[in-house]
């Protein structure tokens, strides 16, 4: 497999007015062709940031983003234009991301007329709109309706469907099933995983479900206070963490056996602001584990085991 995606301490600061909010702090990582990386972490983690910022919906304050080994980091607009064709994402709600005014077929065909694809041919544009629908499981019939007669399920598929009008080889999927029923989410996780099949895509799989993560992902990034602060494959990361707060993040997933018990790990003490943080580890004022060190000195991601990598002061 070769690398589709490589992001080199990408960094993204907010002003406010106490000072910079340091949303996105030097998160290095990347993703080979076809696979998906997850990125886990609690509300405000800035996993949401980061996908945004990869896509160029949001401007970088540093560090280096490559793809298919083009540096892509400080693009020109006509060129970010054409880039658009590779490169989509899926939002997290379906109903506020879709324009309302717009029928389920004009919602799809508008990157292809924005693209000027098929030259512009309207005919070819709305027969590639009615195979993308019967792609991502929606009824020719709804193609005239509107985003307020449909489901949530069937609105995140025209977020689907909309990401796949141009194409692309790689999407950023940004909490796509955490509105939706459970049911729903089952059907819609298991249409991205047949996508990425047939098409070769490669996905960031931005959550906060540790179990949802675990179904689709082959690698796993953990965020805390926009840090990475472990990263492996996912089957290494659900037989043996760690960083403290991998820890703790894991010990919340429920059980689903009767009478089985995880025992939980509890994190008290106060949140890190992000907003000019103190050196140190961010997790370290909440860490049963922290020592003097952590609370001076930012730790390094480093690789302890092949593929394995943490940044945590105790190892």
């Amino acid at each position: 497999m070769s690398e589709l995606l490589r992001v080199e301490g990408l960094k993204k600061y907010f002003k406010t007015p106490k000072g910079q909010l340091h949303a996105v702090d030097g998160v290095s990582f990347s993703i080979e062709k076809g696979k998906t990386l997850g990125v886990v972490g609690e509300s405000g983690c800035g996993k949401s940031t980061l996908g945004r910022c990869i896509i160029h919906l949001l401007d970088t304050t540093d560090g280096k983003i490559f793809f298919e080994g083009k540096d892509i980091t400080n693009i020109r607009k006509e060129d970010l234009k054409e880039s658009r064709k590779d490169m989509q994402m899926i939002f997290q709600d379906p109903f506020s991301s879709i324009n309302p005014r717009m029928t389920v077929k004009s919602i799809i065909m508008e990157p292809m007329v924005i693209h000027n694809m098929y030259g512009g041919d309207k005919a070819k544009q709305e027969e590639k709109v009615l195979e993308i629908m019967d792609t991502v499981g929606l009824a020719r019939r709804l193609a005239d309706s509107y985003p307020h007669e449909l489901d949530g399920g069937r609105r995140q598929r025209i977020g689907i469907a909309r990401a796949l009008a141009l194409e692309p080889k790689f999407i950023v999927c940004d909490e796509p099933v955490s509105a939706l029923d459970v049911s729903i989410q089952a059907q819609i996780l298991n249409l991205m995983q047949d996508l990425q099949e047939e098409r070769g895509l490669t996905y960031i799989f931005i959550t906060h479900d540790m179990s949802v993560v675990k179904h689709i992902s082959d690698d796993i990034c953990v965020m805390y206070l926009g840090t990475l602060v472990e990263k492996c494959p996912a089957d290494k990361l659900f037989e043996k963490q760690f960083h403290p707060y991998t820890e703790a993040l894991l010990s919340a997933i429920p059980v689903a056996k009767v009478g089985a018990r995880r025992e939980r790990i509890l994190l008290k003490g106060e949140i890190t602001s992000p907003i000019n943080p103190e050196p140190g580890c961010r997790f370290a004022p909440r860490c049963l584990r922290a020592k003097p060190e952590c609370f001076r000195k930012q730790p390094e991601l480093k690789e302890l085991e092949p593929e394995h990598f943490v940044a945590c002061h105790l190892y």
